[in-house]
């Protein structure tokens, strides 16, 4: 009796082989190509779509918020930045908010922007300014220039912008406070670029999305990994009890992505989404500027700890392959006239991207952009791996660029 269920193991196998051998070369790819799909439609529904959900859910009343509103400080870095903070610190200071002070530090301005500042005190009873010294070296100036900033600070919670940022509403401060909850110690926010027309606002608005769904989804999904300087708030407590930025003091960035990756967990992280809490950024005018700033992150990110950027790398490789693999199946099909196998690659190319813009488009509405994509998604699809690899090479061959040598403590 073994001996015939041995035989007709080895026979099913055989036959089973045969099978596999026989089938053309298409069929293989097809199935490759639909693995891909299925990675890339699970990272889209418990990933991608979390900032989408969450609005829901705020319409349905499902998330508590607290109805306190703490005294805070905002702290603002600004270098030669005076055109800037013209056109956007009154919205900062005419903010709908019981009480608040803004601290801006001027990190070594030659222009104008401290008499600006001065001026403007005068106006504005809770502005206030300093500078760092010029005779600091040796250290990021951007990172003094904060730290100074949060021990001027006379308030618990600790509110971050940029010069070139501005609210998008009167009621930025009273949406990123609500989450200000006992257990809660970080809060993050969503920072999104003006509409601007031409390829490289559309670009850089684009990428600046998509990098959003993605370190804010992981936060929502209770995996906080990063967060951007141009709107997050935290604890002063907190920064004090993780001696501030004296971990990385080598690096001249990581002041807002490598310390919220350092301090953010499971339990003290919550994220704002709501269009009234959004900051607006001054849309770039040179691809350099852009290119730098993703230099920067990119030289931090290795820094990261947790596995949060290998599964997004993992995300990014698998669609590359995934357009790969359904180019060259749609190809070796139409070669091979297999159009059943040609209408089955196509559906899922289609449905992916079908997908895909409903949840990026669907998530910028919900974020208050204006900016809708299409088409241009072909576009991104290719070049943001591509990109990704260019910036791991730049990083590597300008790696001395973002450290600063014989570096001291300043938390």
């Amino acid at each position: 009796m073994n001996d015939i269920i041995r035989i007709f193991g080895i026979q099913t196998v055989q036959y089973t082989m045969d099978i596999l051998v026989s089938l053309p070369i298409e069929i293989y790819l097809l199935v490759v190509t639909g693995l891909f799909f299925i990675i890339q439609i699970v990272f889209y529904f418990t990933l991608y779509n979390r900032i989408m959900r969450r609005g829901k859910a705020i319409k349905s009343n499902k998330i508590a918020f607290t109805e306190e509103y703490p005294p805070l400080s905002v702290i603002i870095c600004a270098k030669n930045e005076l055109s800037n903070l013209q056109a956007f610190l009154p919205s900062i200071l005419e903010q709908d908010y019981p009480l608040y002070e803004v601290i801006v530090i001027s990190n070594g301005a030659k222009d104008e922007s401290y008499e600006y500042l001065f001026h403007m005190e005068e106006q504005y009873p809770h502005l206030y300014h300093s500078f760092t010294p010029d005779s600091s070296r040796y250290i990021s100036h951007k990172k003094l220039a904060l730290t100074l900033g949060v021990k001027a600070s006379k308030y618990d919670w600790l509110v971050f912008t940029e010069p070139n940022c501005h609210p998008a509403s009167k009621d930025w401060l009273r949406t990123m406070a609500r989450n200000f909850t006992p257990e809660t110690e970080i809060v993050l926010g969503y920072s999104g670029y003006d509409y601007g027309k031409g390829w490289l606002k559309k670009r850089t608005a684009f990428d600046n999305l998509f990098t959003s769904m993605r370190y804010l989804g992981l936060a929502l999904a209770k995996k906080p990994y990063m967060g951007i300087g141009r709107n997050m708030a935290y604890r002063k407590e907190l920064f004090f009890k993780e001696k501030g930025y004296s971990a990385h003091l080598n690096l001249q960035r990581g002041d807002d992505d490598l310390f919220i990756n350092q301090i953010a967990n499971s339990n003290n992280t919550r994220v704002e989404t709501s269009p009234e809490s959004v900051i607006r950024i001054k849309p770039l005018e040179y691809y350099r500027e852009w290119r730098e700033e993703k230099l920067s992150y990119a030289a931090t990110s290795e820094y990261y700890k947790g596995n949060q950027r290998y599964v997004l790398g993992f995300e990014t490789t698998s669609r590359l392959l995934l357009h790969l693999f359904a180019i060259a199946t749609l190809t070796i099909s139409i070669i091979a006239q297999n159009w059943i196998a040609v209408g089955i690659v196509s559906a899922i190319w289609l449905l992916r991207f079908v997908v895909q813009a409903l949840v990026i488009n669907k998530t910028a509405k919900v974020l208050g952009d204006k900016n809708r994509y299409y088409f241009y998604l072909l576009y991104a699809d290719f070049y943001q791996p591509i990109q990704a690899l260019l910036l791991r090479m730049y990083r590597t061959f300008r790696k001395n660029e973002f450290l600063r040598k014989n570096s001291t403590h300043i938390a």
